[in-house]
């Protein structure tokens, strides 16, 4: 039976897995546009949820 690529073998086994928060920095490196974009929506939607309710509860 062949390995799987979820099963781990043993060369992996052995060499250090890299941190979550070094994978997350890589891809926002890698993808910094889409970073960008998702970061400027949430603002967006935040600002524009702070605002409604500002005005709902003047």
């Amino acid at each position: 039976m062949t390995p799987t690529p979820t099963e781990p073998t043993e060369a992996d086994s052995t060499a250090p897995q890299p941190s979550d928060i070094k994978l997350a920095m890589r891809n926002m490196v890698r993808k910094s546009g889409t970073s960008l974009k998702h970061f400027a929506l949430t603002t967006v939607g935040l600002m524009a949820a702070l605002v409604g309710l500002a005005y709902l509860t003047r």
